[in-house]
């Protein structure tokens, strides 16, 4: 690994701690907000910042042949990124009961989609092409409840969180579609970019998605009354 990389991730590591602080800070100020997008954003935030300084110390990663397979950003992604979408779920379901078989959907297809990525990245041609495809149909499919089955949820509380949900899964849904466009033209498919701006961009999408979703969501919520006590 290249010493540029290993500041890359350092410095990921710093924005992710100290969005965990933050996080933390807005929840002594905003008491409205319901705790479980506090838990959410806290852990997604201590988490992936602990996977990548395993990485920027050289660890987490394995050679295959010229190539690094780097399974530790997959060891955060299939943790950070079911987080993620329970906090989009739980604001798609702010003030009614929550729907567990369909978070149950919500979450097996973004595992699914993860873990047959990491089984892409560590096989070789073709079968790593066969292995990112079937993680594709699990993204679409994913993509497809949450634009379909939790947006509907979503336009069951009202008009407020309705466009508070579709403005989060916009975002969401933007960043989320270059973690494949990036594996596919990196070193685990194609190859079209290199190994240190691959790794500065898996570093600039989780900036966004985690911190910035974190932030999204506590921000938009922060003026809207606290669901009751009773809803779960």
């Amino acid at each position: 690994m290249e010493r540029i990389e290993s500041i890359y991730y350092w410095v990921y590591v710093v924005i992710m701690f100290s969005g965990a602080l933050t996080f933390y800070i807005l929840s002594l100020r905003f008491k409205n907000i319901p705790k479980e997008e506090y838990f959410y954003a806290i852990a997604i935030t201590l988490w992936s910042g602990a996977a990548y300084a395993s990485m920027a110390l050289g660890q987490g990663l394995v050679f295959l042949g010229q190539r690094i397979t780097y399974f530790a950003r997959y060891i955060d992604w299939v943790v950070t990124t079911p987080l993620l979408l329970l906090s989009l779920a739980a604001v798609a379901m702010y003030y009614s009961k929550k729907d567990y078989i369909l978070i149950s959907q919500i979450v097996f297809a973004d595992v699914l989609f993860i873990v047959t990525g990491l089984v892409g990245d560590l096989s070789s041609r073709p079968l790593n092409f066969f292995w990112y495809g079937i993680g594709m149909v699990s993204f679409v499919v994913l993509n497809w409840i949450l634009w379909t089955k939790l947006r509907d949820k979503a336009k069951e509380q009202g008009e407020k969180i309705r466009k508070i949900y579709d403005r989060l899964l916009i975002y969401l849904t933007l960043f989320w579609i270059g973690y494949p466009l990036v594996w596919i033209l990196g070193p685990s498919g194609l190859g079209i970019i290199d190994q240190v701006t691959d790794t500065l961009l898996f570093v600039v999408l989780p900036v966004f998605s985690k911190v910035g979703f974190g932030l999204f969501v506590l921000l938009s919520l922060k003026h809207v009354p606290a669901p009751s006590k009773t809803e779960s």
